[in-house]
This record gives C-alpha cells, structure tokens and sequence, in this order.
C-alpha cells in the first residue's frame, strides 16, 4: 500500500491523498505538478520516473489513513 505523502518534498505544499496532482517514482518520493514538471518528470533523489500517484478514495482513507510524516526541509 502506498504511504501518501502529505506534502511535495521540493516545495512543501500541500498534497492531499484524496486529491490528483501528485507525482512520485518508485521509492515514493513525493513531488507536485509544477515541482514534477520542473525536474522533467525525473526524481532527484535516485534519478527515476515520476509518475502520476494514484488518489486514495475518500472513504477508504479511515481505514487506511495517508501518512502525515512531512517530508519538506525548507
């Protein structure tokens, strides 16, 4: 199950699990459209695909909550 990362690791804004717009790779590394767009679609972290993450259905996010460990160093 993925981890949902609340926030984009680049910019910190925002990322609802509920809501499309979220990029990740294969180790989850977690970024926005615009910060996903900006590094060509390339983590900068090891260098794999970002690709769209998949939204968590709103009512399953009860029982399987999204982390809230944010991730933006600033």
């Amino acid at each position: 199950m993925l981890e949902m990362r609340p926030d984009c690791e680049r910019c910190g804004t925002d990322l609802p699990a509920s809501a499309p717009g979220t990029f990740i790779c294969s180790f989850e590394c977690t970024f926005c459209a615009r910060c996903a767009d900006e590094l060509d679609d390339r983590c900068p972290n090891c260098g794999g695909e970002l690709m769209d993450r998949p939204v968590r259905a709103r009512d399953l996010l009860a029982k399987f909550p999204a982390s809230t460990k944010r991730r933006f160093e600033g």
